[in-house]
């Protein structure tokens, strides 16, 4: 059987001032309603970074700033209406990391 690289779970917490405001920007940037509402003031989104800069940009979000580091590796950071930055990485476009 194929061996399978380790899972990764991340969980992140975006403090903001109004919860429903930001929310309602949140599901333009990630494209959806969360995946599951964790509590009254808890949401997650389940992500995978392949295509997701091209959606964003559908729903008129643009990146703060856009990088690409000396080992290919790519991140694309976005500012939510309180200024929290929210980062996105992904590999290197042939998929290669060194």
């Amino acid at each position: 059987m194929p061996t399978i690289g380790p899972v990764v779970d991340l969980f992140a917490g975006i403090c903001v001032a109004d919860y429903a405001a930001p929310r309602a920007w949140h599901e333009q940037l990630l494209g959806s309603e969360p995946s599951f509402v964790a509590h009254e003031t808890e949401c997650v989104w389940e992500l995978g970074f392949d295509a997701l800069m091209d959606d964003i940009a559908l729903r008129g979000i643009e990146p703060a700033k856009c990088e690409t580091y000396s080992n290919g590796v790519r991140k694309a950071t976005y500012h939510d209406p309180d200024g929290n930055g929210i980062g996105y990485g992904g590999p290197a476009h042939d998929g290669a990391v060194t």
